[in-house]
């Protein structure tokens, strides 16, 4: 039986013709399925769905969402992300790692000649009325400018060269930064992404293992579709167990002048 499946130009160009239309024809496609971003059940054969081709570096996984929580597209991911979602796919999920990090491209720590990572926190933060889905971002070491043999801390100033601006006032709501997203997959946080070549997008950060969110985080960025992320210089911030102690902090860091934010589209799922 014909499934109500979008499928877009980039998805058939990764799968092929052949594949395309047996899809769209009911083959190989499931008539139900659970949401891969919203994790709720759908039927391909009662409403609009959309596939999502995960394509890693030697693997590609097909997966199928509302069309209404995203559109059909191609998510590019790492081949260690695409085996945690197929694992969550599949059950065999490993546990989340809290928070996660990956390493700040071209940023090195020179006094400990060793890549500085990055630590990401999801919590919700409110601002103008509303609680907001929000990224913290702060690295365990300083963040040199690319190429430099200097020590000094070039974390938020290299951000502010990419859009990113000073914290005032933390009722505000932060800037649109154009070209970055956040990736949302399987309903758990794989990546940042920023402006890349050609109009592609590149991973600014990546989780070692797909980032667990609160079912309260994840509703609040699919019904705004929009992330804040808040960065802050190596010893800002911290570990803070609570969000009140967080938004404390992130406060604290504003008044420094020691805190960039921007806002971003949700991407992916």
């Amino acid at each position: 039986m014909p499934r109500m499946l979008d499928v877009s130009d980039d998805v058939r160009a990764e799968i092929g013709d052949e594949e395309a239309d047996r899809l769209l024809a009911g083959g190989d496609a499931p008539g139900s399925y659970d949401c891969t971003s919203c994790r709720t059940p759908g039927d391909s054969e009662q409403e609009r769905t959309s596939t999502v081709l995960f394509v890693g570096e030697e693997t590609a996984v097909l997966a199928f969402a509302h069309a209404t929580c995203i559109p059909s597209q191609v998510v590019p991911v790492s081949e260690e992300q695409l085996q945690g979602a197929v694992r969550s796919i599949t059950g065999e999920d490993a546990a989340p790692r809290t928070p996660g990090s990956g390493p700040a491209p071209g940023a090195a720590a020179p006094s400990t000649e060793r890549q500085a990572t990055l630590g990401i926190t999801c919590g919700l933060v409110l601002v103008e009325g509303d609680l907001r889905p929000a990224l913290v971002v702060e690295p365990d070491g300083p963040i040199a400018r690319p190429g430099s043999a200097g020590l000094e801390d070039e974390f938020l100033p290299l951000l502010m060269e990419q859009g990113f601006q000073l914290v005032e006032d933390m009722n505000q709501l932060p800037a649109m930064n154009q070209g970055w997203s956040a990736l949302l997959a399987m309903g758990k946080l794989h990546a940042v992404l920023q402006p890349g070549t050609a109009g592609n997008q590149a991973a600014w950060w990546q989780a070692h293992q797909p980032l667990a969110v609160s079912d309260g985080w994840r509703a609040a960025a699919n019904k705004a579709q929009t992330v804040l992320m808040y960065a802050a210089p190596a010893g800002t911030i911290g570990h803070q167990p609570r969000e009140d102690l967080m938004r404390q902090a992130l406060e604290e860091a504003a008044a420094q002048r020691a805190l960039v934010a921007a806002a971003m589209p949700l991407a992916g799922t």
